[in-house]
């Protein structure tokens, strides 16, 4: 409405001012909208409404993996020092595990697959 109204005005303060008397909102609130609408429209340079709200989920998406990684960081930080205060376990050198082509054979130390 107040973009239709300009040219019966000399500023875009006159057309607020009248409007806003009119619909019962702020002037600053009118004029935000009215920006918004020049953006959306190609009349001013910025971001319109659809790129507003893709920026603003892509900012959440990347602070949501920020704190996902955090959690990630700090459990992983715990589980080594949990594994370090675990008491060591002593494998035998003399277990063999046979790998490969049948008949040959390796001493195994620490295997947790046959592969």
């Amino acid at each position: 409405m107040a973009l239709e109204h300009q040219g019966d005005h000399n500023s875009q303060y006159g057309v607020i001012h009248s409007i806003t008397a009119k619909i019962g909102c702020s002037g600053e609130t009118l004029r935000n909208w009215v920006r918004q609408a020049e953006l959306d429209q190609g009349q001013r340079a910025g971001p319109t409404t659809d790129e507003g709200e893709r920026i603003k989920a892509l900012e959440r998406e990347g602070r949501e993996r920020r704190q996902a990684n955090e959690i990630l960081r700090e459990a992983s930080v715990y589980f080594a020092e949990a594994e370090l205060d675990r008491p060591f376990k002593r494998w035998s050198h003399s277990s063999t595990l046979t790998v490969g082509p049948a008949g040959s054979s390796r001493s195994a130390v620490y295997c947790r697959s046959p592969h």
